[in-house]
């Protein structure tokens, strides 16, 4: 395992990141299982949400850490303030029920990393990051982020937090991956794989980012082709269709075959491998379902790309120099 630090953190941070989304009390030895070999093959840092489940996710995720007694070994990556029932929820009072319900559920009193999970534009910055100061104060709360907020609306929030000596953003979790997210995946959401601009003001600001669907929803594992769009009826392939099946990404899913087939690895690997070769402090949140498909993922921080080589996979050069 590799890993890289976090400004107001003081545990280092794995560069993998396992997801918890898919885990509730039915599968919960499954969890347990995938958590443990995570955690042996150096994973320390867990992504859940309030919002994940019900609640259930957390729970598990809560549960494990206890009966294993490591929780000054885990960084818990917490989310909060996402949307429920059409109702945009970024505003104090939510943040905090949410964050008082997430602790009760992950059994512990403080959050390493928290992330609003979604952001309201509408609403000012101002008292929203008031509200997670006092948050921060009283102990609940360590390093905080958004996901799924653009890098202007970050910047806005962070010139108001060093004028009024408050916490700054520190963290961002935009979607980032080989495959270009041509439309939105739902609304709202943020890409920053191909926004050289914002890549260029988080590099600057040397801000860490949590990064998601680095596989752009299963394209880049060479499911979907050219041919067997038709195929696939089902609400999640629909939205991996209409974000990335379009022919400028097909042609970098050729070429990611090529190179994964020349460096023996899989196209999976090499695909992650892209977004962990990047020029910024990324970490990758994955969501392997078992102690194998870790193994897998963990594989691709062992695999070196090029300058010329990431150029090539991005379509931004046509040949493959040495």
């Amino acid at each position: 395992m590799k890993y890289n630090q976090i400004k107001g953190l003081n545990k280092p941070v794995s560069r993998l990141i396992q997801g918890t989304v898919y885990f509730t009390d039915e599968n919960r030895d499954e969890a347990f299982t995938l958590f443990d070999a995570a955690f042996e093959g150096g994973c320390n840092t867990f992504d859940t949400a309030h919002g994940y489940g019900g609640g259930a996710c957390e729970r598990v995720l809560g549960q494990w850490i206890s009966e294993r007694n490591i929780r000054d070994e885990i960084v818990i990556l917490g989310k909060g303030a996402h949307p429920y029932d059409n109702r945009q929820r970024v505003t104090p009072e939510d943040i905090t029920s949410d964050i008082h319900e997430s602790l009760e559920r992950l059994r512990t009193d403080y959050i390493d990393l928290y992330v609003l999970h979604r952001d309201n534009p509408s609403k000012a910055v101002e008292p929203i990051m008031d509200c997670l100061y006092e948050h921060h104060q009283a102990g609940r709360i360590g390093a905080i982020g958004g996901s799924n907020w653009s890098y202007e609306r970050i910047k806005q929030a962070n010139d108001y937090a060093t004028q009024n000596d408050l916490l700054p953003f520190t963290v961002s979790s935009p979607q980032f991956s080989l495959a270009e997210m041509v439309k939105p995946a739902w609304d709202d959401c943020i890409s920053v794989g191909h926004d050289k601009e914002a890549q260029a003001w988080y590099q600057e600001q040397d801000m860490a980012l949590l990064t998601w669907s680095s596989l752009a929803g299963g394209f880049m594992t060479g499911r979907y082709t050219r041919d067997n769009l038709s195929e696939f009826d089902d609400y999640f392939s629909g939205v991996t269709i209409n974000a990335y099946a379009y022919e400028e990404n097909f042609k970098r899913l050729d070429r990611a075959q090529e190179l994964a087939q020349e460096k023996n690895v899989s196209v999976p690997q090499l695909a992650l491998a892209y977004v962990l070769n990047q020029p910024l402090n990324i970490f990758a949140l994955i969501g392997s379902m078992t102690p194998e498909q870790f193994n897998d993922n963990a594989s691709a921080l062992d695999i070196n790309l090029s300058d010329n080589e990431l150029a090539w996979l991005n379509l931004e050069q046509d040949t493959l120099s040495d």
